[in-house]
């Protein structure tokens, strides 16, 4: 992000709804909102003793069945 690194590709209406709240937060850019939301989500799993635990949380958070 940031012009360097990979690109995601998300669907338009979700990148919408990111960008309005992103500019409502405060942050400079999308990329940047985004890749604060990604380490956050990220430093929660890291945290995780065992590839249990993390489906577990990820389950928790609705991201797998």
């Amino acid at each position: 992000m940031f012009g360097s690194g990979e690109k995601v590709k998300i669907k338009k209406e979700l990148y919408e709804r990111v960008k309005k709240y992103s500019l409502l937060a405060g942050y400079s850019s999308v990329d940047e909102f985004v890749e604060y939301a990604l380490e956050k989500e990220l430093s929660k799993l890291e945290g995780s003793d065992s590839e249990d635990e993390i489906k577990k949380k990820l389950k928790g958070l609705g991201y797998i069945s």
